[in-house]
């Protein structure tokens, strides 16, 4: 079993969406990443690799994380929803959050 770890940053993002069930739907879509994080979805490519992502909520929801194996541990980094083309896309964001130093947070971040 990994430990879950969610940056502030994606907490933040977990938080901003309005709707509660979406919001939980979310939640239990992470909590499942404690089991076999590297098998359930793919790995990211380019600017992005090294990290993961899992659609939750259907197909509109993603999370991005990326796993520490000494650690044993999952590390939510980013979610949100998938808008190819806008700015206001998930890899997008997550992209701009990597580029500006922002996904290495862990030393701030909340464990559940």
């Amino acid at each position: 079993m990994y430990q879950i770890v969610i940056q502030p940053t994606a907490l933040r993002l977990l938080q901003e969406v309005s709707d509660r069930r979406i919001r939980q739907k979310i939640s239990e879509r992470i909590d499942k990443l404690k089991e076999s994080p590297e098998l359930q979805e793919k790995p990211l490519l380019g600017g992005l690799d090294g990290y993961y992502s899992v659609r939750a909520v259907g197909q509109r929801y993603r999370i991005i994380y990326t796993i520490e194996q000494t650690q044993v541990s999952v590390i939510v980094v980013a979610l949100g929803i998938r808008k190819d083309g806008s700015k206001q896309d998930v890899y997008t964001l997550a992209t701009k959050l990597l580029r500006l130093g922002l996904l290495d947070e862990q030393d701030q971040s909340l464990e559940s």
